[in-house]
């Protein structure tokens, strides 16, 4: 059985999603990170840059066990060990796999900045709130287009990049975004979301994840504790 550390937050959701389309049997540990869970020496074992999700899959390569860290390492490794969701062909494998760094490298950072200095940021600073949520509009309309031409995010068929996306747009109103700007993406964020898989996958763990409120969750999240040397 695969052992899953994480907790739910898109990055999370992800792996969530995607081992519930998988059909595969697994087991989810949460890592509360606003308690500092990510730091213990267990968990920087399998994940070093304290980062959720992680997993073990006793059933690895060979027959040997494995671990992984970062979401989009595992959307690959689940998407070969099943042999779904990543295009066979060279040509349409790589086009999911662009897909799926344009959120490892953009939808992510920047909406996740977006989310940051619109809600949990102490100070509001008007150029940092303007700057993502400019780039969050922007990105949103990177995806419309794309949705104008193609039935899913990463082609012809859902993949990994729907995957990887679709927990990221559940904040959208956090975000800043109208949806009414981007007829062809919420067409799609739809349809995603009533896919059983996604709405089972985005209740893994939800019953436990609080409000980031407090000192102390924001300290260990956003502070020293974030950066302190281990």
């Amino acid at each position: 059985m695969i052992e899953l550390y994480s907790w739910p937050t898109p990055n999370g959701h992800k792996v969530h999603i995607m081992l519930e389309e998988c059909g595969l049997e697994y087991r989810a540990h949460p890592i509360d990170i606003g308690a500092g869970e990510q730091f213990a020496p267990e968990f920087l074992a399998i994940s070093p840059n304290n980062k959720i999700p992680a997993m073990t899959d006793p059933d690895g390569p060979g027959g040997k066990s494995i671990s992984l860290f970062e979401s989009g390492a595992i959307l690959l490794y689940l998407a070969a060990k099943v042999g779904r969701f990543l295009p066979a062909d060279t040509a349409g494998k790589y086009e999911v796999l662009e897909w799926l760094m344009f959120q490892m490298g953009g939808v992510g950072p920047m909406l996740g900045q977006a989310h940051h200095f619109r809600v949990y940021a102490p100070e509001k600073i008007p150029y940092a709130i303007d700057r993502y949520t400019n780039e969050a509009r922007r990105l949103y309309g990177v995806m419309n287009r794309r949705l104008a031409r193609s039935r899913y995010i990463g082609g012809a068929e859902y993949s990994i990049a729907d995957i990887a996306v679709f927990p990221w747009l559940r904040s959208w109103k956090n975000q800043g975004i109208d949806w009414t700007d981007y007829p062809h993406l919420k067409g799609w964020f739809d349809e995603i979301g009533a896919r059983p898989a996604v709405k089972r996958g985005v209740e893994v763990l939800a019953d436990l994840r609080k409000p980031v409120t407090g000192d102390k969750a924001r300290e260990i999240l956003f502070g020293k504790t974030q950066y302190r040397r281990r």
